[in-house]
């Protein structure tokens, strides 16, 4: 199937509207912080702190959002990963905890930190159900292995052992935008078919890079 604007089209066409006169991308160098809602702060500190070992490294206490100017009582802290990233929650001081989003499945939005080894993998998993945490994996993903659980606050987390080298994720990008592009395409098709009733069914990924696992 094709449309009858490619996504190469596209980007080209939104680069040329662009002024000339705007600045470059500034260099991006790593994730400074992801930021979730939390329950209880002490139970959020207990799990990341005393059982993941990451430790509480920054707070921010306030009456006033001052991105948004709103009154919203906030108790904001952050635990350092190795990196010098973070992962931060705000405690609203109501004990009420985030909402799964309704449309999406529990498994799709999730945060993955990286350790060294699958060995590091296994004893994570151990250290985990030890606190009497469920643990799926290890999962082979041929370029890394995982495992996933939860935390207090429903945030789904995984733990990633990169298998890969350098050179191997370097060959791998240089499929990635025609593939995404191949997406895309399809998927502006599969619009056109929905809106004239010919398709009721989400679009299925134009290739099946993990045929090994069946639908349970």
């Amino acid at each position: 199937m094709t449309s009858s604007t490619s996504a190469p089209a596209l980007a080209s066409s939104l680069a040329t509207s662009l002024p000339s006169s705007l600045p470059a991308a500034s260099a991006i160098h790593q994730l400074h912080h992801y930021a979730y809602r939390a329950k209880d702060a002490e139970e959020t500190r207990h799990f990341y702190e005393d059982i993941l070992g990451l430790p509480l490294y920054h707070i921010i206490q306030s009456d006033v959002v001052p991105s948004t100017g709103e009154y919203c009582p906030y108790t904001h802290f952050f635990f350092r990963l190795r990196d010098g990233s973070f992962i931060a929650f705000f405690d609203l001081g109501d004990d009420v905890a985030a909402l799964p989003s309704p449309n999406t499945p529990l498994w799709v939005n999730h945060i993955s930190f990286r350790v060294d080894t699958r060995a590091d993998l296994q004893a994570m998993k151990e250290r985990l159900q030890a606190h009497n945490v469920e643990v799926l994996g290890i999962t082979d993903h041929h370029i890394f292995d995982s495992i996933y659980f939860f935390d207090p606050n429903g945030v789904r987390l995984e733990l990633t052992a990169q298998r890969a080298d350098e050179f191997q994720m370097l060959q791998e990008s240089k499929t990635a935008r025609a593939r995404l592009n191949e997406w895309t395409a399809r998927k502006e098709q599969w619009r056109k078919d929905r809106a004239e009733g010919n398709v009721q069914q989400p679009l299925k990924p134009q290739q099946n890079d993990r045929p090994e696992f069946k639908a349970v």
